[in-house]
């Protein structure tokens, strides 16, 4: 593994103020507790975040309430005209967004541009709006003597969405597109680690000029998410993050009388037999492994080698790790940025620890990793453990850093066992050539998201976000036709006329 010293395009201004956006104005958080943002690949202070107080959560929700029977009354062909403009203008802004988030998250530009590109196409895929609200209802015409009977989408309130630090241009737009078009008002509750970018993405829906009340932002903590869960006009919610705070998301907005969707955490397996390719296989399980510094819910973090392939696979996983430049996101020639916090990268440094104290041998050892020129960047080098096997916490346990687990597996039913073995049923990656293996493994893998042959199998906007077992608390996931389903409700109308 590498290190680059930035070699940066001109940094772009970034917000230099973390503010409310509510009811179609800015407006400066009011609360107490106040925290740094920092940059975890320098370690410096770019802007100090306030997290707002209960008052102004009961503020933001009143003013989106008293929007919603207008947007409720607004045409849906009208309603997305405001997302066409939306798509553009986070196009125009892409870069600007972009560099913020490397600033603040700490990925490569590269992932940046990405995760912002997937954003846009949800609001591309919700623009489809008008469509999607017919296709999802239904009209019976002579039910009965006289009587006709018909399914009509209804919007249904207030929502939230409480979003990670991860991806935070991403999986807002996952949500706040699907909400409006569908006739909802909508409050977004960004990480507080990671406020920049939502920061941008509301200059850019400020400039839309959604009518008052529609779209909103809060920043804030913990206390600034449970007054929204517990606040009687939310009609929904929605978050992504940790398993222990999705199950406590879930329940506490459903005892409130609540829609709740809560993606949680994941353990995704990835599986390679001897047909598979390795020469693609390889690039694609790397980056997604290492990819984000292995902060995704789809990273594949164990890899298992079925049967001969195994001693090929890990030689050429070994040359790939060598060529990895671990560096400031906003060098191009980084692949592999910092952790989030210092306390994510202990963490991670003390998950490898117990798994060499359980028995696993480590192969490629990043624990030491230090940046040359930023020293007080939460840098964590590619790290490669082998011998790890299903009774180890490091198989079973998310880890959320550039770490990979290194597996045998005799033949493709003891892999399938592996990959089934975690409480979680995120996702899962199949490397073949075979097309009968590829088939079992749908068929028998109990996972959301499967890949064949492809390392991270995010969904394209157009279907929603899988996710089973500790890893989805609720019945409708993001995106796609659950998106309209979760932010609707149907209304049955029976009608009978008798002359």
């Amino acid at each position: 593994m590498t290190s680059k010293q930035e070699q940066s395009p001109a940094a772009a201004d970034i917000p230099s103020s973390v503010r409310n956006y509510i009811d179609g104005e800015w407006v400066a958080a009011e609360g107490d507790d106040v925290q740094p943002v920092v940059n975890p690949a320098t370690g410096e202070t770019l802007v100090d975040i306030t997290y707002s107080n209960t008052e102004t959560v009961d503020e933001t929700v009143e003013k989106a309430a008293a929007a919603f029977d207008e947007w409720r009354a607004t045409s849906p062909v009208e309603r997305v005209q405001y997302l066409f403009d939306l798509k553009q203008e986070l196009e125009d802004r892409q870069e600007d967004i972009a560099q913020a988030l490397t600033r603040e998250h700490g990925k490569t530009l590269a992932e940046a541009r990405g995760e912002i590109r997937r954003g846009i196409e949800n609001v591309e895929v919700a623009a489809g709006i008008p469509n999607m609200l017919r296709e999802g209802s239904g009209n019976v015409e002579g039910i009965a003597t006289n009587m006709d009977e018909h399914a009509v989408r209804q919007p249904l309130g207030v929502f939230t969405a409480i979003t990670p630090f991860n991806f935070p241009a991403m999986i807002p737009l996952w949500f706040l597109p699907y909400a409006v078009a569908t006739g909802n008002p909508f409050i977004l509750k960004p990480s507080e680690k990671v406020p920049l970018s939502s920061q941008l993405i509301f200059e850019a829906i400020d400039a839309v000029n959604f009518p008052d009340g529609v779209v909103n932002l809060v920043n804030g903590g913990a206390d600034t998410v449970n007054a929204l869960l517990e606040h009687d006009d939310i009609a929904g919610v929605s978050f992504v993050g940790s398993t222990p705070v999705a199950q406590y998301i879930y329940e506490t907005a459903a005892k409130h009388g609540k829609r709740v969707q809560a993606q949680g955490g994941a353990k995704n397996y990835a599986v390679a037999t001897n047909s598979a390719e390795l020469d693609q296989a390889v690039p694609n399980i790397i980056g997604s492994a290492y990819g984000n510094a292995g902060q995704r819910c789809l990273a594949n973090d164990v890899l298992v080698g079925v049967g001969d392939v195994y001693d090929d696979l890990r030689a050429e996983v070994l040359d790939a790790i060598d060529d990895l430049t671990v560096g400031n996101g906003l060098d191009e020639e980084t692949d592999v940025g910092p952790l989030i916090t210092d306390e994510s990268a202990d963490r991670v440094l003390e998950m490898i620890d117990d798994a060499i104290d359980e028995g696993a041998e480590l192969v490629v050892d990043g624990r030491d990793f230090e940046h040359p020129d930023y020293p007080e960047g939460y840098f964590l080098g590619p790290t490669l453990l082998e011998g790890v096997t299903t009774d180890m916490d490091i198989a079973q346990t998310e880890i959320f850093g550039p770490v990979m687990c290194l597996a045998k597996a005799d033949d493709l039913d003891e892999a399938i066992e592996m990959v089934n073995s975690t409480e979680y049923g995120n996702a899962s990656s199949l490397y073949t050539e075979r097309g009968n293996e590829a088939r079992k493994y749908r068929y028998e893998v109990d996972a959301g998201n499967i890949g064949i042959n492809v390392g991270v199998c995010a969904p394209l906007g157009f279907f929603h976000f899988g996710g089973r077992k500790g890893s989805f608390f609720g019945d409708l996931h993001a995106q796609g036709e659950d998106a309209v389903n979760f932010y609707t409700d149907k209304t049955i109308e029976i009608q009978r006329w008798y002359s």
